[in-house]
């Protein structure tokens, strides 16, 4: 168990990291220019895409850490990392880009966030054991039982 714990405390500094990192470069743009990342020129937009994204990797590896399947981890990222992409379109609106992104970057954010809760609610309703298929039927009535 010993691996088990290393590769949870991996999965907990990325997430801790990108959680963080993300949020103050989507947050505060031009101050995590100014300590972490002094590239020059300055990019509002880009600063607020590259926190979206690093949300989205934070959400995956947050879902991963508390045992979801790979289909929901995808989807917890692409869902987070999509919905925050489209909330720094709509911010950013007023820098330029095409006039529709906003609009289809929230049309995608809403199909990841639909097909990520209909995972969830499933993941949550009980499970049921599947009726035997045809061959177990089939040895059920020659056996007897």
């Amino acid at each position: 168990m010993a691996a088990r714990r290393v590769v949870l405390t991996c999965a907990w500094i990325g997430a801790l990291f990108f959680l963080v990192t993300g949020a103050w470069s989507l947050l505060a743009p031009h101050s995590f220019f100014d300590v972490v990342a002094g590239f020059p020129p300055y990019n509002r937009h880009l600063f607020h895409d590259e926190g979206a994204f690093k949300l989205g990797l934070a959400a995956g590896l947050l879902a991963a850490i508390f045992g979801r399947s790979g289909l929901a981890v995808g989807l917890w990222a692409g869902a987070v990392g999509a919905s925050a992409h489209a909330l720094s379109h709509w911010i950013d609106a007023d820098l330029g880009g095409s006039s529709t992104a906003s609009a289809l970057l929230t049309v995608l954010a809403a199909a990841l966030a639909a097909g990520l809760v209909l995972a969830e609610t499933r993941r949550m309703q009980p499970r049921h054991e599947s009726p035997p298929d045809d061959a177990g039927r089939l040895n059920s009535i020659v056996r007897g039982t």
